[in-house]
């Protein structure tokens, strides 16, 4: 692990980590190597074809079960490398009532 000076705390992996990217609505994954990460964006290289694929808005699976995952949009294409930014998720609104709940459990 290195940093290459592109980016603040970005990590380089000489071997690659193997990973996936993901069509939002799942009609699509391909493997591809993840080269390097930062808290903004990734370089990764692709095994296969991205010809034809909807890249606008994308996953990227970092573990095999799916738990560890970004939401991204591509970013550059450089033959089977592709760069990808990662894009912030929306705030979500609180339910309202739901801190209440616990209170009315301590007062029963």
């Amino acid at each position: 692990m290195a940093n290459d000076g592109k980016g603040p705390d970005r990590v380089s992996f000489s071997r690659g980590y193997g990973v996936c990217i993901m069509g939002i609505d799942g009609t699509w994954r391909r493997d591809c190597m993840l080269n390097a990460i930062s808290d903004t964006e990734a370089t990764l290289t692709v095994e296969g074809s991205i010809r034809g694929l909807n890249l606008k808005e994308f996953f990227l699976l970092l573990s095999s079960t799916g738990l560890a995952y970004r939401r991204c949009e591509l970013v550059r294409v450089n033959g089977a490398e592709i760069d990808v930014q990662f894009l912030k998720g929306k705030n979500k609104k609180k339910r309202p009532g739901a801190s209440s709940n616990q209170n009315t459990l301590s007062e029963t």
